[in-house]
């Protein structure tokens, strides 16, 4: 029979593997060109992929929740079978990793917020090839790292090789930790420890080797699993895997909080006066089809802020140890989805008027919503914010947009009593949380940034004199 191997497309600028959410058709399925057939989740976005011929479903490679690689086969279709008897349904080839991609020589040429590594190839096959373990090659006993990045199936080899992640020096880019380098460190002294070391952010522990500058030892906890409830008459424990955004949301989470060292710096507004100019400016705005709320105003004092304050609009490059200063600002705006949390990006906002930045939240909602956002609405926000709206509660403390160096957290609008001019009256008072990384942002430098915010929203004429 006439077969075609489609490969996942390249499916936007640096992503090189994606996630397998969801198979919309099944092996012996007919399907049309441009239907529909899987939804695949990148660093960036999830994506619908299209037949690119008509035909039938011969093959399907990788399962929900399997990572493939861009360029791997993803369906084979049988060309002639559409008038054929459908072939008996076969389960999905479990993807097995074949050698691993070589490492680029140069560095990574990617954007702020967006998290890429030298990936191993696929090789989709009935059944797994057996491993050969590569000679070991000498640890350099030098090395140590307390919290080695790297992805799960690079700790999974190394639980299985018995490597301890922490002694192991990287080469992919980020300072990742590649499967190359776990086989390449392998080494007795390392395999013959009296149990392996796999956590993300583990400290290290008595038994690790030791590093050339002194650090405080701790426990090392390898995974826990939860048992399930013992059986009854009640219902059974349901257990949902860590796939799709919602592991994006996890790992990106546990990464922050484990590197950065949050600080939260929070202070009321007295919102009453942005009240005020947003009722009037609404009729207007309605009228060019714009709906205008308060975020664009708060999108606009953060970037008016950051002119001033610019180290607040800056990451932390791991592999060079450098600080980097981001000289375009791209406000990101964290949005919640059914699927979970993710940031579609307000582009150049600096260079937007309000009215501009107010059209721009409007449509990445929708498309949020949705779940219809363009790959290139995300990744590469340079500051974060957050908000619950009405739901926002008094305050609280939001995680840092790994690599960024701050976020700000907006929340619920309040009628409290405010003294203006030695009066008591009621004003619109809201509280704002601000966190900081205290590795890179002293304290009396995030209070100021803070209070640059704020004086911005407590007076609001001075943000048209921030040129679009």
């Amino acid at each position: 029979m006439a077969t075609y191997e489609f490969k996942l497309p390249d499916i936007g600028e640096g992503v090189t593997e994606g996630e397998v959410v969801k198979w919309l058709v099944a092996v012996g399925d007919v399907v049309t060109e441009d239907q529909p057939i899987v939804e695949v989740m990148t660093d960036k976005a999830t994506v619908t992929i299209t037949a690119p011929k008509a035909g039938r479903i011969a093959d399907l490679r990788g399962k929900e929740g399997q990572i493939v690689a861009v360029h791997a086969v993803l369906v084979v279709f049988d060309l002639g079978g559409a008038g054929a008897p459908a072939a008996a349904a076969s389960p999905a080839s479990p993807a097995s990793p074949a050698s691993p991609a070589r490492k680029s020589d140069g560095p990574a040429a990617t954007a702020v917020g967006d998290i890429k590594e030298d990936l191993p190839g696929m090789n989709f096959s009935a059944a797994p090839p057996p491993v050969v373990a590569p000679k070991p090659a000498p640890v350099e006993p030098s090395y140590f790292a307390a919290k080695p990045l790297a992805t799960p199936a690079t700790r999974q080899l190394a639980r299985e090789l018995g490597v301890d992640l922490r002694t192991v020096r990287p080469s992919g880019r980020q300072g990742r930790v590649t499967k190359d380098d776990v086989r390449a460190s392998r080494a007795p002294q390392v395999a013959a420890s009296p149990s392996p070391v796999t956590d993300l952010a583990s400290a290290p522990s008595a038994t690790a080797p030791k590093p050339e500058a002194p650090r405080a030892a701790a426990p090392a906890f390898a995974p826990q699993r939860v048992p399930s409830a013992p059986a009854s008459d009640g219902p059974a424990d349901e257990r949902i895997p860590l796939r799709g955004i919602r592991k994006k949301i996890f790992d990106g989470m546990t990464r922050s909080k484990h590197t950065a060292a949050h600080f939260t710096f929070v202070e009321e507004c007295d919102v009453t006066a942005l009240r005020d100019l947003r009722a009037r400016l609404r009729p207007a705005a309605e009228k060019r089809g714009v709906k205008l709320t308060f975020l664009p105003f708060i999108v606009k004092a953060c970037v008016a802020a950051l002119k001033k304050n610019p180290m607040l609009n800056s990451a932390f490059d791991e592999e060079t140890q450098e600080i980097v200063v981001r000289k375009r600002l791209h406000i990101g705006i964290a949005s919640s989805t059914e699927s979970g949390l993710i940031v579609p990006v307000v582009r150049d906002a600096d260079r937007k008027s309000i009215l501009e930045i107010a059209t721009d939240i409007a449509r990445l909602g929708e498309d949020t919503k949705a779940g219809k956002v363009r790959p290139q609405d995300l990744g590469g926000s340079t500051f974060t914010i957050t908000s619950l709206g009405a739901q926002g509660g008094l305050f609280a403390t939001p995680i840092l947009n790994f690599p960024e160096v701050a976020i700000l957290g907006v929340h619920q609008m309040k009628q409290k009593p405010v003294v203006r001019d030695g009066q008591i009256v009621i004003g619109d008072v809201m509280l704002m949380s601000l966190s900081f990384d205290h590795r890179i942002i002293d304290g009396h430098i995030g209070a100021a940034f803070a209070y640059e915010i704020i004086g911005y929203l407590q007076d609001p004429d001075r943000l048209f004199l921030e040129m679009g």
